[in-house]
Formats: structure tokens, sequence, C-alpha cells
């Protein structure tokens, strides 16, 4: 699938709000200042299609995105572990997750993203493990790869690969400000929202013969 376009489509913090059911939704979800919005607009290539900006916190509805004349969605989720909100928003932010991810039948997938250079927090590993638990697909994004060098960048993977290699095989390594990783990313997303190919028709079952003549 080759991206034409994307556009803001609506923002919503409780189902009723949601864009009517109709083509498959990817999820992006993420602790609070980990670079989502600066992947999704590198990934969509777009500068300005999320703000981003420099206080954690700020995405605070789900933002839905039409792809392609709405052939597809992406979902920006609220960014979830930023210590200075008040404990209410908090549970307010949680529960408009769980609503999305447990009620929204066109989700084929889930792109959790982390940082590279940071230890996974509990909050990271509880999303994660209850992803697993609801069987939907996760994609692992880590962001910022062009902090560290390609051999530290490779040691923080292997480091971190047992601890993730349970949700997803082969983590994507990004980079906003490089680029890095914005191909294999799209490859991952197009997996996703595009039905597998139909397989091939199992041949004809033979006529069984009566044995006479």
């Amino acid at each position: 699938m080759v991206l034409h376009d994307a556009q803001f489509l609506t923002a919503a913090v409780r189902p009723a709000s949601y864009p009517p059911l109709g083509p498959p939704e990817v999820a992006f979800a993420g602790r609070s200042n980990v670079g989502k919005s600066s992947l999704i607009n590198t990934l969509l290539r777009r500068k300005k299609l999320v703000r981003v900006s420099a206080r954690p916190g700020c995405t605070q509805q789900i933002n839905f995105f039409a792809l392609n004349g709405d052939a597809c969605r992406l979902v920006d989720l609220p960014g979830y572990g930023f210590a200075k909100v008040p404990l209410s928003v908090k549970a307010g932010w949680r529960g408009m997750i769980e609503s999305y991810l447990t009620g929204r039948p066109t989700l084929r997938g889930v792109v959790v993203i982390l940082d590279i250079r940071r230890e996974p927090s509990q909050e990271d590993l509880m999303l994660l493990e209850w992803l697993k638990s609801l069987g939907q697909t996760v994609v692992l994004a880590l962001t910022k790869a062009d902090k560290l060098s390609r051999n530290q960048a490779a040691s923080r993977l292997a480091k971190l690969r047992p601890v993730l290699q349970t949700f997803d095989e082969q983590p994507v390594l990004f980079s906003a400000l490089s680029g890095q990783g914005r191909e294999e990313m799209w490859a991952r997303f197009q997996e996703l929202v595009e039905p597998p190919a139909p397989s091939a028709e199992p041949p004809a079952m033979p006529e069984e013969q009566d044995g006479r003549g």
C-alpha cells in the first residue's frame, strides 16, 4: 500500500464519539514523552499532523486519523505514566485506553512504543502482558535510536530482547530524526491492515468409484 494522504478524522474520549466502524485500525500506545507523536508524523510523512509537545501528557484524547481516503485508520492513544498528572486524570486515560482496546472489533494490532535507552517500566510491561492476554497482535517500536551509536543500540537490543521477545520477535529500531526504521515500520503497519491473500482452493475430492465395469 502506497500512502497517498493522511487526515485527522476525529478525537474522542468515549466510545459514543468514535467514528463509525469500517476500515481496519492500528493503535499506537506508549508512555508520555516516548516520541509517539514524532514517530507517527515520520511514519505518515507529515511534519505537523500530530502535535509534538515538549510537555509530557499532551495527548489527552483518542485521536483517529484516516489514511488513503479512510481505507484504514491510525489511532493515537493518550500517553500513560506521566507522574505530574492528577490521579483522576490518569484514571480517565486508563479508562479511555481500556475501552478502546477491548471494544473495537476493527482493531488489527497495537504498536507499543518504548524508548530504547530506558528499561521498560512496570506500566509498559503491564500493558504488554494485558495485550497478550487479549490475544492482540503487538508490534514493538524502540524510539530515539539516533541517541545511541550502532554498537550501543545493538547492545541495548540484546539486553531488551529476553524481556520483549515474548511479545514481538522483531522490534523496530526507530528514529524520527534520521528516519531509521520508517520503511520497516510502514511494512509492519501494512501487514496489519491489509487482508491476507486468499489461500489456493483445495483440489476437489475424487469421485468414489462404484467398482463396476
